[in-house]
């Protein structure tokens, strides 16, 4: 009769030596933190923050110092310097439009699939874009308000030789003269619906391509076998964009360097230097001032530590002077700040698009360079058509190199400011405040994932979770080892 009762108490601490066996296995995974790594192992890293840093101040350094010593840099060695990062950042862009196709799809995927439904979809598109509209209105109204007030009164008449406009020139000005203002607002509203979606992938048309892929990822089949080639296709772009990274110290080097044997210091005049020094001032009141108080003011957090952490996007950025170019890098590190996936992927690609708050800035300053230049000064009637022409030229400017330019002329000729020779300046030396707009515009895009994390309350599933943390290596991109009550 006993030998029953000694099962049982033979079962029972078996049963009991299972589960603590158990227990202490699970605490193990959960709590027991990655070995940490020297600040050495953390440069040596392929494609690390760092080496990144280090490779575009010795760009700059070794830029301006021949800048300084040499008269004159042959255009063959520039060409020829410029190789390997044209090499590189040609990579990036061809990997940009099937990243934007698969992340966006994916992205409408998961936020279908939320227990919320459709509702927090909407809330989500609603709060990004008028969050992204928001921000660039009050980038362009600061602009204008420091341009009306400081800069405008610090420029000065230059002589009629100056205003002179080379023939070689001529035609070309005339022909971004000719741009109406309705033509800008057809065009950008043409630019949303692609005519032919084989055109729109092969002429990069970005907004067009990313509303193409925001109706597939409602129209495909949550579960079908399109949905899963999408997803495969994305694993395979995420192992591309994991190699390019790994070439990013390089690339960013050879693309930083050949552009600075470019800058010509002595031909910087006065109003030249209050162009470059009025655009940079209001894009750091921008950067540091006014985006951290609104970051500060949802999330409680620490924006510069945020800033400091995604620095791969916005070194990449002022290599690449793209945004496009830069998003790879840029997803990479917003995830790795503990974004939502569903967040990551559609406010971020939509923000490469549409949030421009350093091109904001620097449509009001440039075009009242121009017409200060000429001696004319503008009222307020003027400064509210370029608040509402930036802001709209702003949304409408492509994610690619100096692609502001044409809207430049546009603006200025609504409010009658003619182009003169003092443009030529201006395209001289675009290159170069192009590449802190690209950095401004990128930083803001990581800022605003954030922001519109807390705003919606989205979060990911285990799933999304586990794949993100596939997806992105956190020292490479800045990431901390930040507990989960730290992270976004």
């Amino acid at each position: 009769m006993e030998e029953p009762k000694d099962t049982k108490a033979a079962q029972a601490p078996s049963a009991q030596e299972t589960s603590s066996s158990l227990t202490p296995e699970t605490t193990v995974i959960e709590e027991v933190p990655p070995p940490k790594k020297t600040f050495m192992q953390r440069v040596l890293e392929p494609g690390s923050v760092w080496q990144i840093i280090f490779a575009a101040l010795l760009a700059i350094a070794i830029g301006l110092i021949v800048t300084t010593q040499v008269d004159e840099v042959p255009q063959a060695a520039i060409a020829l310097l410029a190789i390997p990062g044209t090499l590189w950042l040609r990579a990036l862009r061809a990997v940009v439009l099937p990243m934007i196709v698969t992340a966006m799809i994916l992205a409408i995927k998961r936020l279908r699939n939320l227990s919320q439904g459709g509702g927090k979809a909407a809330q989500l598109a609603l709060w990004t874009i008028g969050y992204y509209i928001i921000t660039t209105i009050i980038a362009v109204a600061h602009s204008c308000l420091l341009v009306g007030l400081v800069w405008s009164k610090l420029m000065v008449k230059v002589s009629d030789q100056q205003l002179g406009i080379d023939d070689k020139d001529k035609e070309t000005f005339e022909e971004r003269a000719d741009l109406e203002i309705h033509e800008v607002v057809v065009d950008m509203f043409n630019s949303l619906i692609p005519q032919n979606i084989v055109d729109a992938l092969a002429t990069d048309s970005l907004l067009a391509v990313l509303v193409t892929a925001i109706v597939l990822g409602y129209v495909i089949k949550p579960n079908g076998s399109l949905m899963r080639a999408v997803e495969e296709v994305e694993q395979i772009i995420i192992r591309v964009i994991t190699i390019l990274i790994y070439f990013a110290p390089m690339g960013v080097f050879f693309l930083i360097m050949p552009n600075l044997f470019k800058l010509d210091l002595a031909e910087i005049g006065l109003n030249l230097g209050i162009l470059i020094g009025g655009t940079l001032v209001g894009m750091f009141l921008h950067l540091f001032i006014i985006i951290p108080i609104i970051f500060f003011a949802f999330t409680r957090k620490n924006p510069y530590a945020l800033w400091l952490r995604c620095s791969p996007a916005w070194i990449t950025a002022w290599g690449t002077a793209s945004s496009a170019a830069t998003l790879p890098v840029t997803l990479r590190c917003v995830l790795a700040q503990g974004v939502p996936v569903i967040i990551t992927k559609f406010a971020v690609p939509l923000g490469c698009l549409i949030n421009m708050d350093g091109t904001a800035i620097y449509f009001p300053i440039v075009v009242v360079f121009l017409a200060a230049t000429q001696g004319i000064t503008l009222n307020a009637i003027d400064y509210i058509i370029v608040v509402l022409l930036s802001t709209m030229a702003s949304i409408g400017t492509t994610p690619i190199p100096s692609s502001s330019l044409v809207l430049t002329v546009m603006i200025a000729g609504s409010i009658g400011v003619e182009v003169t020779g003092m443009y030529a300046v201006v395209v001289a030396i675009d290159w170069f405040l192009d590449r802190f707009r690209t950095a401004v515009n990128v930083s803001c895009d990581t800022f605003a994932a954030v922001i519109v994390t807390k705003l919606t309350g989205i979060k990911d599933d285990e799933d999304d979770l586990r794949n993100a943390s596939l997806d992105i290596n956190s020292d490479d991109m800045g990431h901390t080892n930040m507990r989960a009550d730290d992270r976004v």
